[in-house]
């Protein structure tokens, strides 16, 4: 639910009216999963998520909310992080802007490094015995820290996460080393969240020709970080969808729902056959040999995005 918020605050992002047919076609798709985050457009996809899926939806409990905190939503000196006053303070302002009264989901969104584990997880399990949040999660964090969260909570008696949001594709496969044995080990669920490289898996984009997504060219590629070797995967992908005559979006996908630690992969969706291309993975299995076709070109990535 990234995509959808403010023109106004990201100019990529699409408003309620446009939002809604897509959102709509997810749920008649039988999805039932939505993600979004208390600073994406400031605050307007929670909104936005929200009004939508009150609209289609019967009930509360027919669909799974998550969202998050940890970036800064105001100026003030509590306005950030993962202290127990900005945590206080902003799962109250999500379940306003969400209009519900519990989140389904809670997950910090980074790492914060000057607020202890121990207050952080404290104050989340008091959010979850409130009522206010009935499940934890985090997102992309070193496997060590992870780690100690979880004993943290453990070691107060609180409550553990359930899930792992992290950034995890054919292109960017660092998550393999450490976060995802961990979370096999541990049956925790992991969220990959950018499945297709910001859609370089999607398009399967020639070397030369640079993302020109309307979220490319406002973030001026900060974020993107393709290298060389991307394209050598890029170049396998292609092959494999070509001999399935599969667009590359359901491969590179597929290959993510073949993996025993992935429960879901989080998608953003502008257009409706983006949707499309993600409910028809769901069946869809790759074999041995088209697996190591994949994989074999992917040469190790700096880690990035930690902070």
């Amino acid at each position: 639910m990234m995509s959808y918020g403010d023109p106004a605050a990201l100019s990529w992002s699409l408003t309620e009216e446009a939002a809604e047919p897509i959102v709509r076609r997810a749920v008649e798709a039988g999805v039932t999963f939505f993600d979004t985050a208390d600073m994406y457009s400031d605050g307007a996809s929670e909104e936005i998520t929200g009004r939508l899926l009150r609209r289609l939806f019967r009930r509360r409990g027919d669909y799974v909310l998550a969202t998050k905190v940890y970036y800064p939503m105001g100026e003030g000196p509590n306005d950030r992080g993962l202290s127990r006053a900005h945590i206080m303070d902003s799962v109250d302002a999500s379940l306003r802007r969400l209009g519900t009264d519990h989140i389904d989901l809670y997950q910090i969104h980074r790492w914060d490094a000057e607020t202890p584990i121990e207050e952080t997880m404290a104050a989340l399990h008091d959010v979850v015995r409130a009522g206010k949040v009935r499940y934890l999660g985090a997102s992309l964090m070193h496997a060590w820290q992870f780690a100690k969260a979880q004993y943290a909570a453990q070691a107060i008696g609180g409550t553990r996460f359930v899930s792992m949001q992290t950034r995890y594709n054919l292109v960017y496969r660092e998550e393999e080393r450490e976060m995802l044995p961990l979370c096999l080990d541990q049956g925790v669920g992991v969220l990959p969240y950018s499945p297709l490289a910001r859609g370089l898996l999607a398009r399967a984009a020639e070397r030369d020709h640079p993302s020109r997504t309307p979220r490319a060219i406002d973030e001026k590629g900060t974020w993107s970080r393709v290298v060389d070797n991307d394209h050598d995967v890029v170049d396998a992908l292609r092959a494999v969808a070509a001999d399935r005559a599969l667009p590359p979006a359901r491969i590179a996908l597929a290959w993510l729902l073949d993996n025993a630690a992935v429960t879901a992969p989080i998608i953003g969706a502008t257009r409706p056959d983006h949707l499309d291309d993600a409910v028809a993975t769901v069946g869809l299995s790759l074999d041995e040999q088209e697996r190591a076709r994949l994989e074999t070109p992917y040469l190790p990535h700096v880690r990035y995005g930690y902070e």
